[in-house]
Formats: C-alpha cells, structure tokens, sequence
C-alpha cells in the first residue's frame, strides 16, 4: 500500500462509516429518519443509497479498476436512482445490516490489493484520468459527505451519539 496520510485516511474513513452510521441513527425512530426538507433526501433514504452505491458503484467501479484497462466508471445520477431504487428492504436494521456486509466485502478486496494496482487508472468523472488510490478518496469523501448530511438531518454528531451512549445510564 502507498505510503501516502491521504490514502490512510481514506481507508481508516471506510472501515468507520458502518459503525458511524449505526452510532448516528440507532436511537432515530420512523419519524426523525423519514424527515427532510422540501426537496432533500430524508436520513432513511441515505442510508438506501450508502447501501446500494456501495454494491452497484463504488465496488463495481473498483472491481473493474483492478481487471479492466481503461474501464468506464459509471454512477447513477441521484435523482434517477432515487426513483428507480428498490424499496422494500427500508427497514433502519437492514439497511445497516445490508451497508456493513457489502462494505466489509468492499474492505475485503482493498485488503488484498497489490501494491502496483493502486496505479492502475480510468477516466475520472470529468474524464481526467484517475488512479485507484484518488478512487478510494473520492469513495471516503462520498461517505463523509453522506454522514455529515444524516448529521443534518437528525441534528446530532457521530461523536454526539458515541459520547451519550457510552454513558452509564443514570
């Protein structure tokens, strides 16, 4: 693996995300997850796209960077997704359940890596070429991005949510 702090951080940032995810939303009921301003995607439909971005593009996508040359990433766009998308497996529990188990695959495929593949390149989103390792960033500031929006929306902090479940109950 390269010895680059960015790349680390990206890595560290994907290992964390189930565990932030089920932290930030374990005590949101229905109501608070399904909630949102006009116009933005409630918390409940966040973690649906967590899940399913991780199987259908950012693993996809990386799993066509490590066999194909010059493979074409694909990404839905948000809004077709969003009407397109599979809505019966919403429930708070199978979307995390769901999200850790693709991700710990996605983790699994990073971890077996070698050490020249992380050079390997396709075209970026603006068709710019881009290597694996800028790959695995762009997918660690999806899930950053991601998490600060379910923030938002439930009006509490990963750190919030871990410091008040780790207290002893009064």
């Amino acid at each position: 693996m390269p010895d680059d702090p960015a790349l680390q951080q990206a890595l560290t940032q994907l290992a964390a995300t189930p565990g932030e995810l089920a932290h930030l939303t374990v005590e949101a009921g229905d109501a608070a997850l399904d909630a949102a301003p006009e116009g933005e995607w409630p918390a409940r439909i966040v973690l649906a796209h967590f899940r399913d971005a991780e199987a259908f593009e950012f693993r996809m996508g990386f799993e066509r960077l490590l066999v194909e040359p010059d493979p074409a990433l694909f990404f839905l766009p948000p809004d077709q997704w969003e009407r397109e998308r599979t809505r019966d497996r919403d429930e708070k529990s199978v979307l995390l359940s769901d999200f850790a188990l693709q991700r710990r695959a996605s983790l699994n495929l990073l971890a077996a890596m070698r050490p020249d593949d992380w050079e390997r390149r396709a075209p970026g989103p603006r068709g710019e070429p881009i290597t694996v390792a800028q790959f695995v960033q762009i997918w660690a500031g999806h899930d950053s991005a991601h998490l600060g929006q379910i923030e938002a929306l439930l009006g509490d902090t990963v750190d919030g949510a871990r410091e008040r479940r780790a207290r002893p109950p009064e």
